[in-house]
């Protein structure tokens, strides 16, 4: 039952004795029964300014909402402990989705138009992203095809490829959505796999294995989205070859390096692993990107062709417009979601909206992420080296020094859990969310309580509602 409610009721039935006893008792026992009403009041009054507020007195809430799954969650925050809602900075473009995508095909970055670079092609491999990535590869895939028909080549010389990285492999109807009805019934799409080629090392000793058919080629057409990446900066890219169609050992090599300086989020100044990463790419050159950049509602508000890096650092500076988020300080308390699905899928993926949280939070505060988790973990070697932890410390020095793809993820959660507590909102079990050295919360709202309760009614909240693609950094005054 509501409080306020209770109390209402409490004090209804206090009033209702004392006038029964008023008439009934002696005159003697009136002062108790007056203390017994005053106390009623006072109780009523309070219980009911305690469960308005819940952190600063100023009478008000902030009714929020993040993705969550296919669905939201909802929650109150008191309005005067919001310090900054970090959304986006809108976009509304003039152009539908199909002539952005049509009109960056048409005025690529760096390199000729498509319909003239595939002329004489003979095996085209174009490459999307998996299951686990929002990419529209439905919505673009016509354009494509359209240009490369253009130039003479036949959907029979086309295959599109899934670029998994370490991720499962897909099912059927999983391809056939992701590549969309018209391109599926015209070409042939498979998920990357092996076996893998060797084709050389780059300089920092990363041995470049990438996917036969792949390899095999004539030419490689890449398509992703742009946002951040917890290491190698932002998506997008080469990335899709590198390491969406490599071995499982170049992904590790090159993978290795994100505990080294300048390998963090929205950084492409000496990112060891992006430079690594771009130049095991020019082993099997990619001839033409298409890279996109998406709404909170995951439709198209830019995009950029060409060459497979000016025209992902046109991309990227437009994402920068968008995510790159100022907030005055850091905060006590952060509520953060990836968005829903698919960035939520597993927490393999849901990492990243934490990863992005921690640079609002302050040292010793409480992040609270809401990730519905619905395929689990997400990875093998991630959920292992959770299980033979012995505590956030052992992870950071695994990876350090016995670095292990999908450990990785395991030891990036550590540093968080090191610096912020971590609340989840899941469907992942409790013994799941404990392996990962957070505690469980039923909902948002509740998971706030606790915080509050730890940080005292006046902690600030920082709320990141698209924490996957969202980037805070303390704006100097």
């Amino acid at each position: 039952m509501n409080v306020r409610r209770l109390a209402a009721m409490l004090l209804l039935a206090g009033f209702v004795a004392l006038l029964v006893n008023i008439m009934t008792v002696q005159a003697f026992l009136m002062p108790s029964f007056a203390v017994y009403a005053a106390i009623l009041i006072a109780y009523a009054l309070n219980a009911g300014k305690f469960v308005q507020t819940k952190g600063k007195p100023d009478g008000g809430v902030i009714g929020m909402e993040v993705g969550y799954g296919d669905g939201i969650l909802r929650f109150d925050v008191p309005k005067g402990n919001v310090l900054a809602v970090l959304g986006t900075s809108e976009r509304r473009p003039e152009k539908s989705e199909a002539d952005i995508v049509r009109g960056a095909l048409g005025r690529p970055v760096g390199t000729p138009r498509l319909s003239e670079a595939a002329r004489g092609k003979k095996r085209v491999a174009v490459i999307t992203s998996d299951i686990t990535r929002p990419v529209p590869t439905a919505k673009v895939m016509p354009a494509i095809l359209d240009e490369l028909g253009a130039a003479g080549v036949g959907d029979g010389s086309v295959t599109l490829y899934f670029a998994l990285g370490s991720h499962r492999r897909h099912t059927e109807e999983e391809r056939a959505r992701l590549a969309g009805g018209e391109a599926f019934a015209r070409i042939k799409c498979v998920d990357a796999v092996g076996p893998y080629r060797r084709l050389g090392t780059t300089a920092a000793g990363t041995p470049v294995e990438v996917c036969e058919p792949v390899a095999d080629a004539d030419m490689r057409i890449c398509i992703g989205n742009i946002e951040y990446h917890y290491f190698a900066g932002y998506s997008g890219g080469a990335k899709a070859l590198i390491p969406g169609c490599a071995s499982r050992d170049t992904i590790q090599a090159n993978h290795r390096m994100m505990a080294m300086e300048g390998a963090r989020a929205g950084n492409l100044d000496r990112n060891p692993v992006r430079d690594d990463l771009e130049e095991a790419a020019r082993f099997a050159p990619i001839d033409f990107i298409l890279n996109l950049v998406l709404d909170e509602g995951k439709r198209i508000v830019h995009a950029s062709a060409g060459h497979y890096v000016d025209a992902h650092r046109e991309g990227c500076a437009f994402i920068d417009s968008m995510y790159k988020a100022p907030i005055p300080r850091k905060a006590d308390i952060v509520v953060t979601s990836p968005g829903g699905y698919p960035k939520d899928i597993n927490m393999y993926q849901a990492q990243k909206a934490l990863d992005n949280a921690k640079e609002a939070v302050k040292d010793g505060g409480t992040i609270i992420l809401a990730a519905a988790c619905g395929e689990g973990m997400g990875e093998a070697t991630f959920e292992r080296w959770l299980a033979e932890a012995d505590g956030p410390d052992s992870l950071i020095e695994r990876a350090q020094s016995r670095f292990e793809l999908g450990g990785h993820k395991a030891a990036a959660i550590a540093m968080v859990v090191k610096k912020a507590e971590v609340t989840l909102v899941s469907e992942l079990d409790g013994a799941a969310t404990e392996s990962m050295y957070m505690r469980k919360a039923g909902s948002v709202g509740e998971a706030l309580g606790r915080a509050f309760d730890r940080h005292g009614p006046g902690a600030e909240v920082i709320i990141m509602p698209y924490g996957a693609s969202t980037l805070p950094y303390v704006a100097q005054a």
